[in-house]
C-alpha cells in the first residue's frame, strides 16, 4: 500500500474515487459530492493541523482508496479515523485492513487509543472494525456508531545477540 498525503490539487482524484464508490454515498442517503464540494472539503480539512487526508494506491499505482483521520482527537493521544474508503470493485481484497495496519505503524509516539466511525446503518462496516480488534464504543445513531481499541505501538525489532563461539 502506497500512501500519498492529499493536497488541494489532488481533489479531482478524490472526487473520482467518490464517483467510483456510489454505494457508500447511497448508504448515507446522499448523492456523490460534486468536484467543487470535494475541493471545499479538502480545503477546510487542510486548515486543521491535526487532520490527515491520504490517498491509497496499490502496488501497481492504482488509486484504491482514501483515509481521513485526526490526531489527538477527541483527546490527546487518541486518533480518530473519520473515513476509510475503498473503491467498489476493490473491496473484500483486504486493502482496508492493509491500510489500517499500515497507518498503525505510522502513528506518532504517545498514541494510546484509536477510534473509528461507522456512518449510517452499516453492519458491514461494523464487522470490518470488529475483525480488526476494535470494539463497539459509542452509539450515535442514526448518524454513526463508534468503534475503538487501545493502542500500544509495536516494539522496535531487537537485534540478535552475536554468538560467542569458542576459538573465534
Amino acid at each position: 500500500m502506497n500512501v500519498t498525503p492529499l493536497a488541494l490539487h489532488h481533489a479531482p482524484l478524490l472526487h473520482k474515487l467518490y464517483e467510483a464508490t456510489p454505494g457508500y454515498f447511497a448508504l448515507l442517503g446522499t448523492s456523490v459530492p460534486t468536484l467543487q464540494e470535494v475541493q471545499r472539503d479538502v480545503e477546510i480539512a487542510l486548515q486543521d493541523p491535526r487532520r490527515r487526508l491520504e490517498l491509497l494506491n496499490d502496488d501497481a499505482g492504482e488509486l484504491v482508496g482514501s483515509l481521513d483521520y485526526k490526531l489527538d482527537f477527541p483527546e490527546e493521544g487518541q486518533v480518530t479515523l473519520n473515513l476509510l474508503l475503498i473503491r467498489e470493485g476493490r473491496q473484500s481484497q483486504r486493502l482496508g485492513e492493509q491500510a489500517v495496519r499500515d497507518l498503525e505503524t505510522r502513528l506518532p509516539p504517545g498514541t494510546t487509543r484509536i477510534l473509528a466511525s461507522v456512518l449510517g446503518d452499516n453492519p458491514r462496516g461494523a464487522r470490518f472494525w470488529e475483525r480488526l480488534g476494535y470494539r463497539f464504543s459509542l452509539d450515535a445513531r442514526p448518524v454513526m456508531t463508534w468503534y475503538a481499541r487501545d493502542f500500544t505501538p509495536a516494539a522496535p525489532p531487537t537485534r540478535p545477540e552475536p554468538l560467542n563461539v569458542p576459538g573465534d
